[in-house]
């Protein structure tokens, strides 16, 4: 039986190189040969246990790369050794949520996150795909991987806030935290065609991506009250939207603070605990702020308006990626995304197809959660 090589998950905070059964697509499945993947923070917080996943998964879920084999059913409209791309999220398109047009909950609470998830994911030479029809999209010719890397999920996902919140043109918008999601929100209000876009983090160099990208004022948190900013900027109001990129208490907090009355909060963020919000956050439950959530949306459709907007040269989304490495160096990879060293955004994984027999013993990551993925 052909096998190939994959990252799989063994534990809190361990993980090894293994020997896997190369997958077989089953009807309407097809099975893609990884070029390209990356890490992503939810990668860190199922190594961490903060979510609950079998031992024994492939993890990862940002896939690019090269149609391997088809299942009955997709024949017509994929072939071997085209180039492609997978939506993070997979949705069935005919369960009651996606026929509601809520794809990113397939099947159930968060259901249609299935790589890495509920199913093996992307560290691996290959990566079987479910319901094909409904989830793969031909990446057009022009395009290398790194500039539709972010398009399964980090792109789809700070889009997705924007669009959620109904950011219209002409809005104050402000995003908290400039990790990989909050800049491609930064992007996103930029396409919705917000006039003032505020950006917020303590990190400069994400600050001036963040300008690079969109953002007409920054913000460094280190070194002015962004209440009293925003507050400023805005004439005493707040923001029409605040986009909350980090999933944490502190940045919840501050960014309802900054919605003006009737505004909205729109919650990028993965949450590993309680969220409170305070009484004045709220004006006491009088205010009419709104609050949103929203899973990275998937689908072919989905993935093909994300890569029509990369090939028509609407957005550059290649300053995010800024390191390399060969899956076999996958802890070397964690090591540097988790300590945040060296400007590190988004880690891109190039799997190599080659002999196998190699195995990387169960290796300890160290967890910092607070890059916004």
């Amino acid at each position: 039986m052909p096998t190939m090589s994959a990252v799989v998950f063994r534990g809190t905070d361990r993980f090894a190189l293994e020997e896997r059964p190369k997958p077989v697509p089953g009807p309407g499945e097809a099975v893609i040969r990884i070029t390209t993947t990356s890490i992503c923070t939810t990668d860190l917080r199922i190594l961490q246990g903060t979510f609950r996943v079998a031992r024994g998964l492939v993890l990862g879920h940002e896939p690019v790369g090269i149609v391997d084999d088809l299942g009955p059913g997709v024949e017509d409209l994929f072939a071997p050794g085209q180039r492609v791309v997978a939506g993070a999220i997979t949705p069935c398109g005919q369960c009651f949520y996606c026929l509601n047009g809520v794809h990113s909950q397939c099947g159930g609470e968060s259901g249609g996150w299935r790589f890495g998830h509920t199913m093996d994911g992307s560290w691996a030479e290959y990566l079987l795909v479910p319901h094909a029809r409904a989830n793969l999209a031909a990446i057009p010719d022009e395009l290398n991987d790194d500039e539709v890397l972010l398009v399964p999920h980090i792109f789809s996902a700070g889009l997705a806030g924007a669009e959620s919140a109904g950011v219209r043109v002409g809005d104050a918008v402000a995003i908290f935290a400039q990790g990989p999601v909050g800049l491609c929100a930064t992007v996103g209000a930029r396409l919705r065609g917000a006039a003032l876009i505020i950006a917020v983090d303590g990190i400069p160099g994400r600050l001036q991506l963040a300008r690079r990208l969109g953002a007409n004022v920054t913000i460094d948190y280190n070194a002015q009250d962004p209440i009293v900013t925003i507050r400023r900027l805005t004439e005493g109001r707040g923001v029409d939207v605040a986009i909350e990129a980090l999933g944490q208490q502190r940045t919840f907090e501050t960014a309802l603070l900054a919605v003006r009355p009737g505004g909205t909060l729109s919650s990028l963020g993965v949450y590993a605990g309680k969220i409170v919000a305070p009484n004045e956050t709220l004006s006491a439950g009088l205010g009419d702020k709104r609050i949103v959530t929203s899973l990275c949306p998937g689908g072919r459709e989905r993935m093909r308006r994300l890569l029509a907007l990369v090939a028509n040269r609407r957005v550059d989304l290649t300053p995010l990626v800024t390191h390399r490495f060969a899956l076999d160096d996958i802890g070397e990879a964690l090591e540097l995304f988790a300590s945040h060293r060296d400007g590190v955004l988004k880690v891109a994984l190039h799997p190599a197809v080659r002999d196998h027999g190699r195995l990387l013993e169960a290796a300890q990551v160290p967890v910092m959660l607070d890059d916004g993925a």
